[in-house]
């Protein structure tokens, strides 16, 4: 049996300083979002995903109002294609290659390799959550963690949008203690949790599903002394304030924050958004053209 998945795909060229304010509201009619800088960068691709035919009037009016909201002609207009099946879960298992980063060494439950000595070993079976360890922000968190783990010991860590559960893993087997994964899709909490049983790491990750911070589960369990956060550009800029009231605060030692998931050329309004909630920049991290951030307080 394989996991063919039929998707439309609705496509919308857009000046660079509306792309954001499309994501937005694509996100309202799709399931995935995306976006590419075209030529000289002052244009963008912004495509979305969704698993049934779009309302064609209705992408057109919403892209003509936040157009227009943004101080631009409502002159762009989506392409609508249905996207041939393909068996994802089969292309995820493929392509993902065996990795080595920093002290963690990634491979997937289909191959046998064998696993270097001393190695925080990470065998995972990403299904169709996303994290392997081969995407650039993905592979940014491990390298600061890695970093980390050479002179700080964290007790009480949030992997925030776990997806596959893949920095949790490493949180969990790194420091030996409770980590609490959270996302919004309850198939990346049953993965997380399947991947974690595979580490012998079960005890140790608690996946759950919600709302980012407005699950009771993460509520209870904070304040943290590390979240990281490997989502997208909007919604780290959008939970700053939520992660800070997160965070262990600094008269109990102060937390550190990892974020990722954001373009390079993002980084500067998700720290700026994070830095007026009180945390500081320690660290940038480019890789791909993708950007992960230490913050901490």
């Amino acid at each position: 049996m394989t996991d063919t998945v039929f998707l439309w795909r609705a496509l919308a060229t857009v000046p660079a300083d509306a792309r954001l304010a499309v994501e937005e509201m694509l996100e309202t009619h799709c399931v995935v979002v995306s976006s590419m800088e075209t030529g000289d960068g002052s244009a963008w691709d912004v495509e979305g995903f969704i698993g049934v035919e779009p309302d064609r009037k209705a992408f057109q009016k919403d892209l003509a109002r936040v157009l227009k909201a943004c101080g631009h002609a409502p002159e762009a207009a989506f392409k609508f294609d249905l996207v041939p099946p393909r068996d994802w879960l089969a292309e995820n298992l493929a392509s993902f290659p065996p990795l080595h980063i920093g002290r963690y060494f990634i491979y997937g439950s289909h191959v046998e390799v064998p696993q270097p000595a001393g190695a925080v070993t990470l065998n995972l079976d990403p299904g169709t959550a996303f994290g392997s360890g081969e995407h650039a922000s993905t592979a940014g968190c491990l390298t600061v963690l890695d970093t980390l783990a050479k002179s700080r010991r964290f007790k009480r860590p949030l992997d925030m949008g776990c997806g596959s559960g893949i920095l949790a893993l490493a949180m969990a087997k790194t420091w030996r203690v409770p980590v609490v994964a959270s996302d919004i899709d309850p198939e990346s909490a049953r993965v997380t949790r399947m991947n974690a049983r595979q580490n012998g790491v079960g005890p140790l990750v608690r996946a759950v599903c919600g709302r980012g911070y407005q699950s009771q589960a993460v509520a209870r369990s904070g304040p943290y002394d590390l979240i990281v956060a490997n989502i997208l550009t909007r919604p780290l800029i959008k939970m700053a304030g939520d992660l800070v009231r997160h965070l262990r605060p600094a008269r109990q030692g102060g937390g550190t924050a990892i974020l990722s998931g954001l373009l390079a050329r993002d980084a500067r309004w998700v720290a700026a958004a994070h830095e007026a909630w009180g945390l500081r920049l320690n660290r940038t991290l480019v890789h791909d053209g993708w950007a992960t951030l230490v913050l901490s307080r």
